[in-house]
């Protein structure tokens, strides 16, 4: 029996997914800019308070995540299936470094009253710092979520890699999430200017 596999609608219905995700993210970006503009010294501010060697670690972290992935669709192309399947092992372990970094920042800021909905936050901070706090957690939030997904995507990817459905022959389906994590990277590289050192 053959099997019908369209792998030019795949990578096109995936590009199409990676749009509506910038679209989104690009909003949350406007909305950082208008506010950004309307606080220019509280958004500096508050930016002190936020640990940019943690958020530097970060960077580095999924920069190399998204090199590892690469390197697993390169690999997995030229039939080196245990290379392939090792380098998207540590893809999801250096996703896994990304969070538990990102829940001991947050965990600090919590200590400190600072996270949305906080009195303390609301007593002892302006308004623009208030914003930009509610900005940095839904934003960061959210890319953390989208890092989740995108780890759980990598697992299901790696047993099917296991498997042998996703081969030389067949590795569409480690690209398109080869691609949805260097979008996770992109949009990491955006937040990390935004907040840690620009604002």
């Amino acid at each position: 029996m053959t099997i019908h596999r369209d792998y030019t609608g795949s990578k096109m219905g995936m590009w199409i997914f990676l749009f509506t995700e910038i679209l989104l993210f690009g909003g949350l970006f406007v909305i950082y800019a208008a506010y950004h503009h309307r606080y220019p010294e509280e958004f500096h501010h508050a930016s002190k308070a936020l640990d940019t060697a943690m958020g530097t670690v970060n960077t580095v972290v999924l920069i190399t995540s998204s090199l590892f992935v690469a390197m697993a669709v390169a690999a997995l192309r030229r039939a080196e299936d245990a290379r392939a399947r090792l380098l998207v092992v540590l893809t999801i372990a250096f996703a896994g470094v990304f969070l538990v970094i990102k829940y001991f920042e947050w965990t600090a800021k919590f200590h400190h009253g600072i996270y949305p909905g906080s009195a303390e936050l609301a007593a002892t901070h302006a308004p623009g710092e208030i914003v930009f706090y509610s900005l940095y957690f839904a934003m960061t939030g959210l890319h953390a979520v989208h890092v989740i997904v995108g780890m759980g995507l990598l697992g299901f990817i790696l047993a099917r890699m296991r498997a042998g459905a996703v081969n030389s022959t067949d590795f569409v389906f480690l690209e398109n999430g080869g691609l949805y994590w260097h979008l996770v990277d992109l949009i990491w590289i955006y937040l990390f200017p935004l907040f840690y050192l620009i604002a």
